[in-house]
């Protein structure tokens, strides 16, 4: 079965061709980053409008590599700015009824968590999930395509959100986390002790929020007194090493919990290398089995959406042209729109 997979949550647009879930023939991304680092985030209207314009190119880009006809479109529903899926989810339903090929609606969070079908790694469920991104700091059991039960997630920013925030105060530039993660490596993660924040809380919810503030306040505290502050790499490496701790033990704490034996990590965030690090050194301590996306499959794309699609559709999932966008989605979510045939 060859999938057309369409992605326009947040300010990546993007089209892929896979064959079966799982042989990536085409996996196009258009990078909206020149467009918002001069607010250093994103801002969801210039998001909208860039996915209008690039929609069409990108989609020509993805098909000129077709082998044969699509048999099946898979957008983005949600969860994500809604001006942005909107623009993914009307390119969907009109190519499907124009193609008249089934519709299937996806989970981002969702999609992130099955990216590694992609590249034939994905563990055998029941497994968990830790999905990191700008928009999303979450943990799941997945015990398969529409049976999954959030653990725990942020009740404040997210982990990337937090990075970006961080990196706009120290005027390091956008987006925050690749500056963030390149930087640290030549810091000293001690150097600042930074709270860890909720590590003891008893349960598996993250809090980045309170970590912000606390670099604010350090860097204001010190030049308030006169002192001088450490190198920024030193600062940096310090957020860094108390922001991931958390998200490490948690990780770890839940798959004890639940007596589970794999981890997949997704998102953004996956990409950093010293989370990549501190995941598999937990992983050989717990006896774990941890799976990363390549790089190109962390970050929002196509590719991994046109998978979860396949996925959804051989258990009984399609669209119909009612399909609506919906921003506020969690893994398991109903999608409007959305039915069993």
């Amino acid at each position: 079965m060859l999938v057309l997979g369409l992605e326009t949550s947040c300010d990546e647009t993007s089209a892929a061709l896979v064959r079966d879930g799982s042989e990536v023939l085409t996996n196009v991304v258009a990078s909206q980053v020149d467009l918002h680092g001069a607010y250093g985030g994103v801002v969801p209207e210039i998001a909208a409008r860039a996915h209008v314009e690039a929609l069409i190119p990108v989609l020509s880009e993805a098909l000129d590599g077709s082998p044969g006809p699509v048999d099946l479109v898979a957008v983005t529903a949600g969860p994500g700015l809604v001006g942005s899926l909107v623009v993914g989810v009307a390119g969907a339903k009109a190519l499907a009824w124009a193609w008249e090929v089934p519709l299937v609606a996806v989970n981002h969070l969702e999609a992130h968590i099955f990216a590694p079908m992609c590249e034939g790694t994905l563990p055998e469920v029941p497994f968990l999930a830790c999905v990191v991104s700008g928009g999303h700091t979450l943990l799941a059991e997945v015990r398969g395509v529409d049976d999954m039960e959030v653990l725990g997630r942020t009740l404040d920013d997210a982990l990337g959100e937090a990075y970006d925030k961080v990196a706009k105060f120290l005027g390091l530039g956008y987006p925050g986390g690749p500056i963030i993660d390149e930087m640290s490596a030549g810091g000293d993660p001690r150097a600042v002790a930074f709270p860890r924040a909720m590590i003891s809380s008893g349960d598996l919810n993250f809090s980045l929020s309170g970590l912000k503030t606390a670099v604010i306040r350090y860097v204001a505290k010190v030049k308030e007194s006169g002192g001088s502050l450490p190198p920024t790499e030193d600062i940096v490496a310090s957020f860094q090493a108390a922001a991931l701790e958390v998200v490490v033990r948690k990780t770890v704490l839940a798959t004890r919990e639940r007596g589970l034996g794999s981890v997949v990590l997704g998102g953004g965030v996956a990409c950093n290398r010293s989370l990549r690090r501190m995941m598999e050194e937990a992983g050989r301590e717990e006896g774990l089995e941890v799976v990363f996306p390549s790089a190109v499959l962390c970050t929002d794309n196509a590719a991994m959406v046109a998978a979860s699609g396949y996925l959804k559709h051989g258990a009984g999932f399609c669209a119909g042209l009612e399909l609506e966008a919906e921003p506020s989605l969690t893994p398991g979510g109903c999608i409007p729109g959305e039915g069993r045939f």
